[in-house]
């Protein structure tokens, strides 16, 4: 194990010195207290955390690194921000446009140490950086990411929602359902999760599943959406319904559906994810996959308060329920 002295023999200072830039007290100077952070990151320093919440005082600082901060995390966010300013302390947000060199930069020593705790959403890091991350930080990871099981994790259930998607437009007619932004290839993530549920559907009723209709779509992004329903049809893969695996996706799909004249739900059923506010304001209203992400929230806010406050319980690992609201967009609404 990384000890101060091993820092203070590679920076060439006293332990006094290390200490008091790991603890953020005493009079070091910035050049030198940047030099024995970036040591001890380099080395793998980790922290006694209990031991710090004891000695160090409270930054009163809350940061969630996330990959975006549009749509779902933005939401997420804002009631994350709430949470944390009822308990006195302000949520720093911090994105890293799912790039993993951001991430990894995102959770160094000298970045930890600026705050009382960290919620992370991550797509490019190893059980490592996380582990690492979690001995040096109150931390609790959120998102689909398959993380060590030593770690404070909250998740959606995306499978579940995935299925409910999907059986529900099965149930109202549809037999050809796409899957707008799920991928056969993914081993992670809300493409491959939600494509399970739209799997797990498609085998309770018994109907075949069709894999021209599992339709990637880049970044979740709505134009990218928009062009990727719009080549399924110019291709005229038949299909009768989309189970779009966001709503800004579904948002796409939408567009697309009437450029071609194709009205909904008469012609095409959609189903999104996320009941977004947007949701429900679209002509016609879309049914979506509601996440209750007040409780997702909620969850998240009580396990890190439970770290900052020194509980070295064993870690909880929740999967957040969800339930569909039905809307205009299926023959159901």
């Amino acid at each position: 194990m990384v000890t101060m002295s091993d820092i203070a023999q590679r920076t060439g200072v006293t332990v006094t010195t290390v200490s008091n830039a790991l603890t953020a007290r005493g009079r070091v100077s910035d050049a030198t207290r940047s030099r024995i952070l970036a040591v001890a990151d380099e080395l793998g320093y980790e922290v006694n955390l209990t031991a710090r919440h004891l000695r160090v005082g409270r930054s009163d600082t809350i940061a969630l690194i996330v990959p975006s901060v549009h749509d779902y995390f933005g939401e997420i966010a804002d009631k994350l921000a709430v949470l944390a300013e009822a308990t006195g302390r302000h949520l720093v947000l911090e994105r890293t446009s799912a790039l993993t060199e951001s991430e990894r930069a995102a959770i160094t020593f000298q970045r930890l140490q600026m705050f009382d705790g960290v919620l992370l959403s991550a797509v490019g890091l190893d059980h490592d950086d996380v582990e690492r991350a979690r001995r040096r930080t109150p931390l609790v990871v959120l998102g689909e990411r398959p993380m060590p099981a030593t770690v404070d994790h909250v998740r959606l259930a995306n499978e579940e929602g995935g299925r409910l998607a999907t059986a529900h437009l099965l149930e109202h007619g549809a037999r050809r359902v796409v899957v707008l932004g799920g991928s056969l290839g993914a081993e992670f993530g809300i493409s491959h999760s939600r494509l399970v549920g739209w799997r797990q559907a498609h085998a309770d009723a018994g109907v075949p599943a069709d894999p021209r209709l599992v339709v990637p779509v880049q970044d979740y992004d709505v134009r990218h959406a928009r062009a990727a329903l719009t080549a399924l049809i110019a291709d005229g893969v038949p299909f009768d319904a989309v189970f779009a695996v966001t709503d800004m996706v579904a948002l796409g799909a939408m567009s697309a559906l009437a450029e071609h004249g194709l009205r909904i739900p008469q012609d095409v059923q959609v189903v999104g994810f996320d009941d977004l506010l947007f949701s429900d304001f679209l002509s016609p209203r879309l049914t979506s996959v509601d996440p209750h992400s007040r409780e997702l929230a909620a969850t998240a806010m009580r396990l890190l308060e439970q770290r900052m406050s020194g509980d070295d319980a064993p870690p909880e690992h929740v999967v957040n329920p969800v339930s569909l609201v039905v809307r205009g967009s299926t023959r159901a609404g």
